[in-house]
């Protein structure tokens, strides 16, 4: 016959459907660290209450000491492991901060190396570990996850799907990337990305055929993002004193090198203003040396400390030959050597670093450091960004001299660039203001349906 479950049946029925843990937060009473600023200290107790959050702190603001002072209180509360997730080189970073503020952590390579505690390693390494013994997960840098294959996200958001407390830190997202927010949703177990989009978002199918935020839902989004997030660019976002967190001045300069090239003509007496991005990638290649030895002549006859980001090989190479004591860190490189490279720079060890932002773009802290060039360009907003912060954040001291060097054909590409930094501080207004109307509230799971309206159901209906 025909089985009818009862209320608590079905809620029962459902909860054995569930595959992740419902999310329960912690309500903390005991102590913080002693060394945590007050605006540290609420975004604490927020991703606390919330379980499963996420910390946008924009560099400098001290997204370390929040992540391995949750990650203690978590180990503590659960007396279960607690892993931290991080890019190369940032994991020794990261032992280093935690043995400053005395919180017991440690750099592991595999399994064997897992105890009670505070376990720290790096992404690549995610497949040596047994997952299941974590009760909490920290992905530091996590806007990486964008950089990492859609089968590798997806198995980084399954591997910790069932973790009852996890967290994500890193700057503030890049402008309108709803892939990103979508992604940490997804990874906390709040709302994965395919909900997301058409709820809030409408594919501009006539135009770009991207989705972009809906002009009604702009206020209703980032009510919502602030439900599960927190994203502070400076203290006073949270209503406290911004003294001591003045950032010095960002000087950009843009070198435009005279160059004369076979490709920018395209056939043409004269070069066009606008390439296209075949055009601009042979400018590009035909200026390599051009380019790098515009950037050997500002860093060579100082002894100032340089870090000089590079998008290719060649660019690498022709650097590397034309200043005498830079060191190059390399993709091909091994890991131990990249981080002994980077550290190296974080000591004083090496003066003159060359780099891609792909590789060393994300969590390295380099105030020491307040010289950088950019031997061209690339489109992408966030990596200029994030290469900007490792020396311009919270901590520096001097003034940042960043030194753009391009040929005529790049105009457009810094156009492009400039224009999102205009979108990223608008985002940042609408999550701020966003996070002072939830001062409170934590949206922790889907919303349910409750209608507001009575509809008129025909008899029939009814009577079904």
């Amino acid at each position: 016959g025909f089985f009818r479950m009862n209320d608590m049946q079905y809620h029962e029925f459902l909860r054995t459907k569930q595959t992740a843990p419902q999310i329960a937060g912690i309500d903390y009473n005991g102590e913080f660290n002693g060394r945590m600023f007050d605006y540290q200290r609420d975004v604490l107790d927020f991703l606390l209450r919330a379980g499963r959050g996420a910390a946008f702190l924009d560099t400098g603001l001290g997204k370390t000491l929040t992540q391995l002072d949750w990650a203690r209180i978590i180990n503590e509360h659960t007396n279960k492991p607690v892993l931290i997730l991080t890019p190369l080189a940032v994991a020794a970073q990261t032992a280093r901060e935690a043995a400053k503020f005395g919180i017991d952590a440690a750099v592991v390579r595999d399994n064997t190396g897992i105890k009670n505690r505070i376990n720290i390693t790096n992404y690549d390494r995610l497949d040596q570990f047994e997952l299941s013994q974590f009760s909490g997960v920290v992905l530091d840098e996590s806007s990486i996850l964008k950089n990492f294959t859609g089968k590798t996200r997806n198995a980084l958001v399954s591997a910790f799907a069932n973790t009852p407390y996890r967290l994500a830190c890193t700057a503030t997202p890049s402008p309108n990337d709803h892939t990103e927010l979508g992604n940490h949703s997804e990874f906390l177990g709040v709302l994965n990305h395919a909900d997301m989009l058409p709820r809030w978002f409408i594919n501009d199918t006539l135009d770009t055929g991207e989705w972009r935020l809906k002009g009604h839902a702009v206020k209703p989004f980032w009510d919502w993002v602030a439900g599960w997030s927190r994203c502070v660019s400076r203290p006073s976002d949270l209503g406290y004193s911004d003294r001591g967190f003045d950032l010095p001045e960002l000087n950009i300069h843009r070198h435009v090198i005279e160059f004369e090239s076979q490709a920018d003509t395209q056939g043409q007496l004269f070069h066009s203003p606008e390439l296209s991005a075949t055009g601009i990638h042979a400018v590009k290649r035909e200026s390599v040396e051009a380019r790098a030895q515009h950037v050997a002549s500002m860093a060579n006859g100082n002894d100032e400390s340089w870090l000089i980001w590079c998008d290719t090989d060649d660019e690498a190479d022709y650097l590397t030959r034309l200043i005498p004591d830079a060191v190059e860190v390399r993709g091909s490189h091994k890991p131990e050597q990249k981080e002994e490279r980077l550290l190296g720079f974080a000591d004083g060890k090496i003066r003159v670093l060359v780099t891609k932002p792909k590789i060393a773009g994300f969590g390295m802290n380099w105030q020491h450091c307040a010289n950088m060039a950019f031997v061209g360009l690339s489109y992408s907003y966030e990596s200029f960004y994030q290469a900007v912060r490792r020396c311009w954040r919270f901590g520096q001291v001097r003034d940042v001299n960043a030194h753009l060097v391009m040929t005529h054909a790049e105009a457009a590409i810094w156009r492009n660039v400039a224009g999102k930094a205009e979108s990223h501080d608008a985002m940042k207004a609408e999550m701020r203001a966003a996070m002072l109307r939830n001062a409170g509230s934590i949206v922790n799971k889907r919303q349910t349906y409750q209608p507001g309206l009575a509809v008129n159901m025909p008899k029939w209906l009814r009577s079904a």
